[in-house]
């Protein structure tokens, strides 16, 4: 546990995927089976502990301490499981030191009652180190910590192959991953293919500069597709296996059986999962009413009905088509989804361009009826082949310029990990006036991305200095016109929605930068965010 508590703290304490990469390999390297392979399963997010609740180990420290003093110590140090780890008061006549083994085999046959009791058992028994690293380790926060591709490249990397061939093996494979990590050391052969159903890794496409000089490429070598605002997704239906992938490998089928069922075709298709609906595509947010779901009843699939917006072809009865060229794989797609015609399967639309002029015309012109779904181009040679990762130059991403605001921090709370000290997590609010009514404040959007560490000190300066009040982990700061702290905030859209106070959502909301030169009386006003939907 200790050599545990050791990578998560390097891991909390760096941003550079090069180092995490490092690390994880190493660990890798000089931790023994089964061991590594239970930390690589709990830090990629492949194992988890439904019966563990961090609120109820809570409760149990709170109850072996004075309760203000251990609101006190939460207040200080940010972090729960932190807090927990360091004030713990240990009862004596505790057990052995758990290992890690111990603790991912016991628990996923425990009640949450008899879990509560074991952890405490293993608490008593650990120094501050060691209770971190296992609270981190039962409650799921090292995936915080480190991506899943980004695990993989620590695994090419360990065992020098390439990132594609973990890819095509990854999903198929089982913690504690006893054999495939043999295999990568040399010491075993290679894990047998995935069986019929299993996810390919994806390819993705690189961001295009908006500087970039696009003359040195003839427009003709690129296909051009709007670049839909959805969930990419893998649609897999291969004898008469059917499974919907997002991205990442994860796998969504069960949410989805409206589109499993309209999965009639041989073969795996590469595309968006959308909403949509007689009328058009629906906001993200109305995906977003599905996503995360083990299960979806069939009021809330006549509400939102899902398909796919396919664009590429990766299988076709059997046939690996990812060597062919995107010219070839598209032609095939094309004949499949003529011939499929189900609603819930439909065909991302080819763009012609002459010139990048057209282009660069194109991309600030949405398709109409779609222009807040559209989140831009995406570019691909006709003559690339799919290629797992992210390979320079044959795809690319032309994001549209985002949208901007300037509101009034109105609420923070502190953040995660390194920021567990900083008040980085904001909401904003923009100005409202009811008829006969003073101009009042309305929250809009939260961000905890954007600024640099220096800017979010500034900000965590500013929100001490001028706490109104405190609700738990949050504090509302002072916020009106006659004083407040202006936040240029960048988004991609803005969209309806009755969850909100505002009646409005934004989509990948950012701080762009803070306005120290800017009043909060001349702030935007709800009316120009109500402007931008329409």
């Amino acid at each position: 546990m200790r050599d545990l508590a050791h990578l998560l703290d390097r891991l909390s304490l760096t941003k550079a995927p090069k180092v995490k990469q490092t690390l994880v390999r190493e660990f890798m390297r000089r931790t023994p089976d089964p061991d590594r392979g239970w930390v690589l399963a709990v830090l990629t997010g492949a194992l988890g502990f439904r019966a563990v609740r961090l609120a109820a180990i809570r409760e149990t420290a709170e109850a072996r301490m004075d309760s203000a003093l251990f609101a006190w110590s939460r207040d200080y140090v940010g972090d729960l499981a932190e807090t927990i780890a360091l004030v713990w008061p240990s009862r004596p006549g505790a057990n052995r030191e758990p290992d890690i083994s111990d603790v991912v085999q016991a628990l996923p046959q425990a009640s949450p009652e008899h879990a509560k009791v074991l952890v405490e058992g293993w608490l008593d028994a650990l120094d501050a180190d060691g209770r971190w690293a296992l609270l981190k380790l039962v409650t799921g926060g090292p995936r915080a910590h480190i991506s899943p591709g980004l695990a993989r490249q620590a695994l090419a990397d360990f065992g020098g192959v390439a990132v594609a061939e973990i890819e095509e093996l990854w999903h198929a494979q089982e913690p504690p991953y006893g054999p495939f990590l043999t295999w990568l050391e040399g010491r075993g052969a290679r894990p047998a293919a995935p069986a019929a159903g299993h996810f390919r890794p994806v390819m993705l496409a690189n961001a295009l500069d908006v500087g970039a000089d696009l003359s040195v490429s003839d427009p003709a070598d690129f296909a051009v597709e709007w670049k839909w605002d959805g969930v990419r997704v893998q649609a897999v239906a291969e004898d008469g296996v059917r499974r919907l992938y997002t991205r990442g490998g994860d796998d969504i089928s069960a949410a989805f059986p409206d589109v499993l069922e309209a999965m009639t075709f041989e073969g795996v298709i590469d595309g968006e999962l959308l909403i949509m609906r007689p009328g058009g595509i629906a906001p993200y947010s109305d995906l977003g009413r599905r996503l995360g779901r083990k299960t979806a009843d069939t009021r809330l699939i006549a509400r939102s009905p899902a398909g796919v917006r396919a664009y590429d072809m990766l299988a076709d009865h059997g046939e690996d088509l990812r060597d062919l060229p995107f010219r070839q794989r598209r032609a095939r797609l094309e004949t499949m989804i003529a011939g499929h015609g189900s609603p819930r399967l439909d065909l991302s639309p080819i763009r012609s361009v002459e010139t990048w002029e057209q282009l660069k015309a194109l991309r600030a012109a949405p398709p109409p009826g779609d222009a807040g779904l559209a989140e831009g181009l995406m570019l691909k040679r006709w003559d690339s082949p799919y290629v797992a990762g992210r390979p320079g130059g044959p795809w690319f991403k032309w994001k549209r310029d985002p949208m901007i605001l300037d509101a009034v921090l109105m609420y923070a709370r502190r953040g995660a990990d390194i920021r567990s000290s900083l008040h980085s997590d904001v909401t904003f609010g923009l100005w409202r006036a009811a008829p006969g009514e003073d101009r009042a404040l309305v929250a809009v959007g939260k961000a905890d991305v954007g600024l640099n560490d220096a800017e979010m000190k500034a900000v965590d300066v500013f929100v001490r200095e001028n706490t109104l009040e405190r609700f738990g982990p949050a504090r509302s700061v002072r916020a009106g016109e006659a004083g407040g702290l202006v936040l240029e905030v960048a988004f991609e859209t803005v969209q309806r929605s009755t969850r909100h106070k505002s009646g409005l959502a934004l989509r990948a909301a950012r701080i762009n930068r803070i306005r120290w030169d800017k009043p909060a009386r001349e702030a935007d006003d709800l009316a120009t965010l109500e402007r931008l939907v329409r």
